[in-house]
């Protein structure tokens, strides 16, 4: 049960780091800002937490078919933890440079979100899925998630209902506004939601570059510990 919990926590902890997307969020709060809000933003999440399980699934079934070993110390797993490290060292710096140069201004990609939002829903979902796999970094971090489910040899059924846990953490922060607009009310909430979209503009990226700073420590003690395991 301990290891479990552990694992579990690893695996939300990798979740949140690939949820916390601006793009994503900001694209989110224009559609709940927007026509049709509770559709076209239950959809945005739902295609979301699809495209999260089936990514995981999909480097599951191929971990499994190569028969992979992913114990702490082999090679694959701390090859993967170092090459994580440091795209997310370099994904960090750059955010954290890129921020200082610009100073207090929205970031560049905030001038986009408008036109994504704009477009027909089935393009936009198309779009947003494949975003939110293209970057190398979270990339890395499915990887690291289907590694650490296949390094804990969990049954079959416990796999699924563990990357059902990662899928729900990783949308947690798309989930939230949603959640809130549907229970609070459009009265009460879309201030609050404006109000979110201004901050997010203003300290996203600064916080996109900690998160994954952080990350790539941990996962550079991940690898240095595998080095001398090895």
């Amino acid at each position: 049960m301990t290891d479990l919990a552990s694992l579990l926590g690893e695996l939300s902890a990798f979740g949140l780091a690939i949820g916390f997307s601006p793009l994503h969020i900001g694209l989110l709060l224009l559609l709940l800002l927007g026509p049709k809000p509770l559709q076209r933003g239950g959809w945005f999440v739902a295609a979301w937490l699809v495209t999260a399980a089936l990514v995981v699934a999909l480097l599951l079934t191929v971990g499994h078919g190569l028969v992979l070993s992913m114990e702490k110390g082999t090679s694959h797993r701390t090859g993967l933890d170092l090459l994580a490290a440091g795209a997310l060292l370099g994904l960090g710096l750059k955010e954290l440079l890129s921020k200082e140069e610009e100073g207090a201004g929205p970031p560049g990609w905030t001038r986009r979100l408008d036109q994504f939002s704009a477009m027909p829903l089935p393009l936009l979902l198309a779009i947003s899925a494949a975003l939110q796999v293209a970057s190398p970094d979270d990339l890395f971090l499915f990887a690291k998630t289907a590694t650490s489910l296949l390094s804990a040899g969990l049954g079959r059924g416990t796999e699924v209902l563990a990357t059902a846990v990662f899928s729900l953490v990783s949308a947690s922060l798309l989930l939230t506004p949603l959640l809130a607009l549907l229970l609070v009310g459009p009265e009460r909430i879309l201030p609050l939601l404006e109000r979110s979209k201004q901050w997010l503009f203003a300290k996203g990226d600064l916080l996109v570059g900690l998160v994954s700073v952080a990350l790539a420590l941990y996962l550079g003690w991940q690898g240095i510990e595998g080095l001398r395991l090895a």
